[in-house]
């Protein structure tokens, strides 16, 4: 169940304003794998409001499948693309070249939640393509076009939900795509100048933070076992743990 959300806001007011969504939404962190977490969370959910997803559906979890077929058949949530997404997608068109890197990190799990075995970071190119040629006819061109097709931020007025970070003297609309999926080295160390506030996962935090206009919400789910989420209204967060 989800406990009761609690208020955690707290910011640098003499730099940053109020935050001033459109409307209230609510943010899914890194999810990797763990479908239950994933699904008590949705079950929990009030019913309205914009529902948002970090990134990081995939890997390291034991249900890379699972979740990714629910997202992709929940129309009402926007789901942004992680890392993990990017490490999938540049496996399927190099399996050779990428597939060593997305095995090792977490890549394997979500092989074998569509039943593809018998291939580690180690094996020899043939068979990591045959095991990629697999994985393609598990996950059929819908999936994958739908990940390839994924965004890499959502925006509600003066917030932005990526998956990693963003360049802090860069604006919005002019983020490079490694910086949102990957970060950015002065994404922690430069406070924005444009009052505009930045959620993201991708760095695994104990608890969800909120510093210098940063909303930090990775808490590590598929090793913890604590999958957060961020209600975000008018000058007000919360967090909750599914």
């Amino acid at each position: 169940m989800i406990g009761a959300w609690i208020a955690k806001l707290r910011r640098n007011s003499t730099v940053f304003p109020p935050l001033a969504p459109v409307t209230p939404f609510y943010v899914i962190g890194d999810i990797h794998g763990r479908a239950d977490l994933l699904n008590r969370a949705l079950d929990q959910l009030p019913s309205s409001g914009p529902i948002v997803c970090v990134g990081d559906y995939i890997d390291r979890g034991e249900n890379s499948a699972e979740v990714l077929r629910l997202l992709r058949d929940r129309r009402d949530i926007q789901c942004l693309k992680g890392n993990h997404e990017e490490m999938l997608l540049r496996f399927l068109d190099d399996p050779a070249g990428q597939g060593p890197r997305w095995l090792r990190y977490g890549g394997l799990q979500t092989l074998a939640s569509f039943g593809v075995r018998g291939v580690t970071e180690t094996s020899d190119p043939n068979r990591v393509l045959a095991a990629r040629d697999a994985l393609v006819a598990e996950m059929g061109a819908e999936l994958i076009n739908w990940i390839r097709a994924l965004p890499q931020s959502f925006s509600s007025g003066n917030v932005v939900v990526v998956h990693a970070a963003a360049d802090p003297k860069a604006a919005p609309q002019d983020q490079q795509q490694r910086h949102l999926l990957w970060g950015h080295p002065e994404f922690e160390k430069t406070p924005r100048q444009d009052g505009i506030w930045i959620v993201h996962g991708h760095t695994i935090v104990d608890s969800a933070t909120v510093s210098n206009g940063r909303i930090a919400i990775d808490t590590g789910a598929y090793a913890t076992g604590r999958l957060t989420i961020a209600k975000i209204g008018p000058d007000n967060i919360s967090f909750s743990i599914a």
